[in-house]
């Protein structure tokens, strides 16, 4: 029979026995809450990347792009050559919602204006446009020719110098005369302006503006849109003005 001190390092032995399985389950345990924290940190990083290339797929959806008002360009972008005008008198029709008019151009003394606006009639660029400005007090004109009707738009080009401006800053009732940016001469495109009273307008540093035309017959039309006024708090007159159309020839 064992002795009673063998029974008891029989007993210390299989404690200690016990302690190391016992720490040996602790650390499997902890090995396998490890593996599922890092299989559920793939699996996130999975769906993460595929949302990532879901994004960034050709055929995903675009992301909504604010709207603008639709460009038009006059003559392919190009200024058009003064030698269309041909040194010769113009006549024509313009063509509104309020009622035509009938216009002369004069291309021996505005050649660059009659061409740009001869080749811009021709092209359909004036088509639909609105009549964006109307100005009552001070000067009296209407503002034509821009597409986006906010005063800013053109038709892809510039051209200047200024071209056959009074001397005197007087524009008489009738004269059909090209917009510009306001000391800049360079700056003329595809907006004019129709001036319906006779008008001062001081010249600046880039001179006064192109007169290029006439009105020959409709300036009522033009005085009666300008009896009417405005719209409250701008420059738009109180009924939109369209262009129908322009002929010349």
């Amino acid at each position: 029979m064992s002795s009673k001190r063998e029974r008891e390092n029989a007993r210390r032995r299989h404690e200690k026995w016990q302690a190391r399985q016992a720490e040996a389950q602790q650390a499997r345990q902890r090995r396998a809450r490890t593996v599922a924290v890092g299989a559920v940190g793939v699996l996130v990083l999975g769906i993460g990347a595929a949302a990532v290339v879901a994004l960034n797929r050709d055929d995903a959806p675009p992301a909504a792009a604010p709207s603008a008002p639709p460009a038009r360009t006059g003559n392919g972008g190009v200024v058009p050559d003064p030698a269309l005008a041909e040194d010769r008198t113009w006549t024509g029709t313009l063509r509104t919602s309020a009622g035509d008019l009938g216009i002369e151009l004069d291309g021996a003394a505005a050649p660059q204006a009659v061409a740009n606006f001869v080749t811009l009639a021709d092209e359909g660029y004036f088509d639909g446009t609105l009549c964006h400005r109307l100005v009552t007090t001070g000067i009296h004109v209407l503002q034509c020719g821009d597409p986006t009707a906010t005063g800013q738009g053109g038709p892809g080009y510039a051209w200047g110098p200024v071209e056959n401006a009074p001397a005197d800053d007087v524009y008489p009732a009738g004269t059909i005369a090209m917009a510009r940016i306001g000391g800049d001469g360079a700056s003329m495109g595809s907006q004019f302006f129709l001036v319906y009273e006779d008008s001062q307008i001081p010249s600046d540093a880039a001179g006064g503006y192109t007169v290029f035309g006439r009105i020959t017959s409709g300036l009522d039309v033009v005085q009666a849109i300008a009896d009417a006024g405005t719209q409250d708090g701008s420059e738009r007159p109180v009924t939109d003005v369209t262009i129908e159309g322009v002929e010349t020839q």
